[in-house]
């Protein structure tokens, strides 16, 4: 992810992302501030059992309108950065960092985040999921851009799996799994038909 934010051309920044609401400034200003989250988490332990795993972590919520008072700050704290180059700059510093930390936190280690407890393993093992998902936001209109790690796409196609409670087709690829899981993309009708009983619970809108 900071690989594909560092390669952008500055006129990318201005670009629509794949987040309602959001260019691809505002998406970058957002994975810096999931980037302090993580390193918050990772240092905010916790000694209660878990009460949640990198599946549980996640909410069925609405679909996002772009009219959330946190969406619009987001879009504020963007357009103060004002250089392409201070957002790809901030990012790659906190993001950096936040990488370090997931390397050195004890994967059986309990941390706390949202009023919840996790083992350090599935709180990332969450945050693989959520990455993976802005980055195909990231590269939504910029076909040239570098896609997600396929390992990326195949973890985060299994715990997509595991929230619904059903397999997607094998002949979905991740990356078509994860895209209409989602909501990110329409199935066409012959990939509904492929859905069968699963069409019926989608899109899985995760908060």
């Amino acid at each position: 992810m900071r690989t594909a934010v560092a390669e952008l051309p500055d006129e990318d920044f201005a670009r629509p992302s794949g987040c309602t609401g959001w260019l691809v400034r505002d998406l970058v200003c957002h994975l810096i501030i999931d980037a302090q989250d993580v390193l918050i988490t990772l240092v905010t332990p916790a000694v209660t059992e878990p009460t949640r795993d990198a599946v549980t972590y996640w909410d069925i919520v609405e679909a996002p309108t772009g009219d959330d008072p946190l969406d619009a700050l987001i879009v504020r704290l963007a357009a103060a950065y004002e250089e392409p180059w201070l957002l790809k700059f901030h990012f790659d510093d906190v993001g950096s960092a936040a990488g370090r930390a997931a390397e050195l936190a004890d994967p059986l280690a309990r941390v706390g985040t949202r009023d919840e407890v996790l083992t350090a393993g599935d709180y990332l093992s969450a945050y693989v999921l959520e990455w993976t998902l802005h980055h195909l936001d990231l590269i939504a209109h910029l076909p040239d851009a570098a896609e997600p790690p396929a390992e990326g796409l195949a973890r985060s196609r299994e715990l997509l799996e595991e929230i619904a409670g059903a397999e997607f087709p094998p002949a979905f690829s991740d990356k078509d799994a994860l895209l209409i899981g989602t909501g990110r993309r329409a199935p066409s009708e012959a990939e509904e038909a492929e859905l069968g009983e699963l069409a019926a619970k989608l899109p899985l809108i995760l908060g």
